[in-house]
């Protein structure tokens, strides 16, 4: 006879394979699914660790489970778009520019761009937000002959790409990533609300047009506890996953 928290499981796991719960979406409290199955929370537990066990959902203590996997995946393309992702996951994004300024091109700026050493380059400090809540600290060099129109977007836009987009039609059709983990120091500690030397994952990218024209590069770095990234595997088909982690 199959075990009650088995079947609770099965039930769970449907549930999420027939996106009732999509991905980002948080299940219900426990005190919540023990009474809809007339279980102790010891059960759900039990039920809710073995979904956790194979990817399907993410866990922390003391909060609210949330889907990480199911029928319906985020494409890579979303992981150029913060914004754009956050919206199709239910969850609200929020931007804030801390700093922005010109600067003389470094010699890895120059090299990532594809541009002269020493040519003027639009410097962004963006924090990002999910709900309300700081994740992502951005520190992104604009090319030069798209940073006017970064320039015209408002200190708190959401979606610099959907700005950029409505602006200038500019589409992002490309984009390389180098995931890795650094410490915090003293200001992405301050700005994303964690202990200094606290890990943070970092993702540097480039970004570049259908013809291969660089538009921006970037430094990301994301609270761990806030947002993970997946690799689905397949032949002919291995996308790279962005998915919130458990809040």
């Amino acid at each position: 006879m199959t075990a009650r928290h088995e079947q609770i499981a099965a039930e769970l796991r449907r549930a999420v394979q027939r996106e009732e719960y999509p991905v980002g979406a948080r299940l219900p409290a426990e005190t919540e699914l023990a009474a809809r199955y007339g279980v102790s929370r010891g059960t759900v537990r039990q039920a809710v660790a073995a979904l956790t066990a194979e990817g399907l959902i993410g866990s922390r203590q003391g909060a609210r489970r949330v889907v990480l996997a199911g029928r319906r995946s985020q494409s890579f393309a979303e992981l150029r778009s913060f914004a754009q992702w956050a919206q199709a996951m239910g969850r609200e994004a929020t931007g804030r520019v801390v700093a922005q300024e010109y600067r003389p091109a470094t010699p890895e700026d120059a090299a990532r761009l594809h541009l002269p050493d020493g040519v003027p380059l639009l410097n962004v400090l963006r924090v990002r937000g999910l709900d309300g809540e700081p994740v992502l600290v951005e520190r992104t060099v604009y090319a030069d002959w798209i940073s006017p129109a970064v320039e015209t977007a408002d200190p708190d836009c959401p979606s610099v790409t959907q700005h950029l987009y409505d602006r200038t039609g500019l589409v992002f059709a490309h984009g390389e990533h180098v995931i890795d983990a650094v410490a915090a120091g003293v200001q992405d500690a301050g700005l994303l609300t964690v202990r200094r030397t606290s890990p943070l994952l970092r993702v540097r990218r480039v970004t570049t047009t259908h013809d291969g024209r660089p538009v921006e590069w970037s430094d990301d770095r994301y609270r761990p506890d806030a947002v993970t990234f997946t690799v689905h595997n397949a032949i002919g088909h291995s996308p790279l996953v962005r998915t919130p982690a458990d809040t």
